[in-house]
């Protein structure tokens, strides 16, 4: 298999949401009038705390400066595995789960850090720029290594760096973080680019103004229901994560669904925010799901993770992971 090294260099930041309406403007052209940046690279997502955008220098340019901001202390950079030769975005997505033990695992056990992104297409990796040697040392022996440069793949060639790498010591990954389960069911899909104009109102709505409070005893109105939503555009290729009910909000035959209609589950990770400088915190998760083989998409964002599982496999995945959270 081969490793794609891609070559946005990414910020990772936070955006409160009291301070989104300051931002409305270039998060709206980044998402519906991409041809008018030169951003290549983004992805925003909404949890009951905050958005989380995830974007290229080119991209980040269009934000403006806000206290409202809290931006991740590293430039990061996109690693994704392709089956095969092929153009990335084409490739069929794999799953975190499929890359759990040959990715996420060895990257844990040599201390570095993740981010993920998993979208309709595939799945991204997110390492900081500085961690890359150790990233492409650890992971060489398992994939070919290449780099997109200019929009060409080429090979990866030696970084010169051969010394000063010690074989980690391989040690258990009990799940230390509070896992919990929201009622809502989600759906990943994707929309045709070209249709985007004809639902930008709508989507334009369930970003910004739908996440307000609800009337009591509103539909679907219960204390285990999260607002959750993400969107992501990256290399011309759309991806987006909702509930059930957002996604009924939505015309007919726009939306692509596989053929099943599956609906996923989430489980989300953590009690308090995580930070970005634990390691094995997605190992900590994959591992147990690669080993059951269920598929997962996985989110990280500014504050928690989430794990999206199909949903008939909702009670034995959380099941799985409580056990392991207390087999110290």
């Amino acid at each position: 298999m081969e490793l794609h090294i891609l070559e946005h260099s990414l910020k990772v930041a936070s955006i409160e949401k009291e301070g989104i309406q300051i931002c409305t403007h270039g998060l709206i052209k980044l998402a519906f009038l991409a041809s008018k940046t030169r951003c290549k690279f983004f992805s925003l997502t909404e949890t009951p705390e905050d958005y989380t955008i995830i974007v290229d220098e080119e991209g980040f340019k269009e934000l403006p400066q806000s206290e409202h901001i809290s931006v991740a202390d590293a430039t990061w950079l996109a690693l994704n595995v392709v089956s095969g030769g092929g153009n990335t975005s084409n490739s069929q997505p794999i799953g975190v789960t499929k890359i759990a033990k040959s990715v996420i695992a060895p990257l844990a056990d040599h201390n570095i850090s993740v981010f993920m992104l998993s979208t309709y297409q595939t799945d991204f990796i997110l390492v900081r720029e500085r961690d890359l040697p150790m990233v492409m040392h650890t992971l060489s022996s398992e994939f070919t290594l290449l780099r997109v440069v200019n929009g060409e793949t080429v090979a990866v060639h030696d970084l010169g760096v051969t010394n000063g790498f010690v074989k980690p010591k391989l040690v258990p990954r009990p799940i230390i973080h509070p896992l919990s389960s929201p009622s809502n069911m989600f759906c990943v899909t994707s929309l045709d680019p070209d249709t985007l104009p004809s639902v930008a109102t709508l989507l334009m709505d369930v970003m910004f103004y739908s996440g307000g409070p609800k009337e009591p005893g509103a539909p679907g109105e219960d204390a285990n229901h999260i607002r959750f939503f993400s969107f992501s555009l990256i290399e011309g290729y759309i991806s987006l994560v909702m509930d059930e009910q957002t996604t009924q909000r939505f015309p007919n035959n726009v939306l692509f669904t596989s053929a099943s209609g599956e609906l996923w589950k989430m489980v989300r990770i953590g009690g308090q925010p995580l930070g970005f400088d634990e390691c094995g915190i997605v190992a900590q998760i994959s591992e147990p799901l690669a080993t059951a083989d269920i598929p997962a998409y996985y989110i990280s964002t500014f504050k928690f993770d989430h794990a999206l599982v199909p949903e008939e496999n909702i009670q034995s995945v959380i099941g799985a992971l409580r056990t392991k959270s207390t087999a110290q």
